[in-house]
């Protein structure tokens, strides 16, 4: 039964962070513009991870140079690709960003290669194709969106996973400033709820928590506490059983998100999408890391 613990947090991590994209269209639903659902999303973020790092009792490295990469992760890692994911999940469906966000290894292998932070692999590449080959499909066969108005919407929704993907080696490369992986996450939250208030102010999008609440402000509070909770866990999960084991979270989120979509939103996909579907997890298989030969890596903290 001890075997079968890592795999039962890989469950939970992938059940949780699925869940969040659904809870995500839910949240867009009602006309809530990005700016004000980014700044509550980073609020209930500071409490979720404030909360954990006060447990914790270490203080926040808040030298300039942290300072820059809180604000260097807050721009890649929140306010450019949740504006782009908020505007195209008012659109596509929840599965459908599913999908797409499950690229993201594949794109980081050559953001990788031109920072320098990775080696070239006809594997990886292969992997890469496939991942290619399924937005391909998904945009280009007849009848795989439910609509042809939605096409337009595809390219905006993959500026998320591809900002995500420079995310990744942006920390590969240049590392987290002095930061450990929680207060990382962190500050940059604290960066992104003080860029994105001006914002939502200036445009009219602010949401008013003291008016009544319905199902969009239930939905994005759960989906931001929810994110925190499963981001602080996977790092814990990381640091357990070391991140070539920890990455195989990509076929769950990606297989949560369209089972909630469909139980929860009633979504519906065509054969060409599960057909993609199935490329996309081979290209993840691909690129995945290889174990290092001196064991398992592991982040510290």
């Amino acid at each position: 039964m001890q075997a079968l613990v890592p795999y039962a947090w890989l469950i939970a991590l992938g059940a949780g962070w699925g869940a969040t994209l659904p809870l995500t269209k839910i949240a867009v639903s009602t006309g809530h513009g990005h700016f004000g659902l980014i700044f509550w999303q980073s609020i209930i973020g500071i409490l979720v991870l404030g909360t954990v790092q006060v447990l914790r009792r270490r203080p926040m490295p808040l030298d300039a140079r942290t300072l820059r990469f809180y604000a260097a992760i807050a721009c890649i890692g929140t306010l450019i690709p949740n504006t782009a994911s908020f505007q195209a999940m008012v659109v596509l469906p929840s599965g459908i960003v599913s999908i797409l966000l499950s690229i993201i290894p594949m794109l980081a292998f050559p953001i990788a290669l031109i920072l320098g932070v990775d080696k070239f692999s006809m594997r990886r590449l292969a992997g890469l194709a496939l991942g290619l080959s399924a937005v391909l499909m998904i945009i280009g066969l007849p009848d795989a969106l439910p609509n042809a108005t939605m096409l337009a919407f595809i390219p905006i929704g993959l500026i998320a996973p591809m900002m995500y993907a420079f995310e990744g080696n942006f920390v590969a490369r240049w590392g987290t400033g002095g930061a450990g992986p929680l207060q990382l996450l962190l500050g940059a939250s604290v960066v992104a709820a003080v860029v994105s208030l001006p914002l939502a102010l200036g445009t009219g999008q602010l949401i008013n928590p003291l008016s009544p609440w319905g199902a969009a402000e239930w939905a994005l509070m759960a989906s931001s506490a929810i994110h925190a909770i499963v981001y602080a866990t996977y790092v814990h999960l990381i640091r357990l059983y070391g991140s070539v084991f920890s990455i195989q979270v990509s076929y769950l989120v990606t297989t949560f998100g369209l089972f909630w979509a469909m139980v929860g939103l009633g979504e519906r996909y065509s054969g060409p999408i599960w057909l993609a579907l199935a490329l996309m997890f081979a290209g993840i298989y691909l690129v995945r890391p290889r174990k290092a030969a001196n064991g398992p890596d592991s982040v510290s903290d």
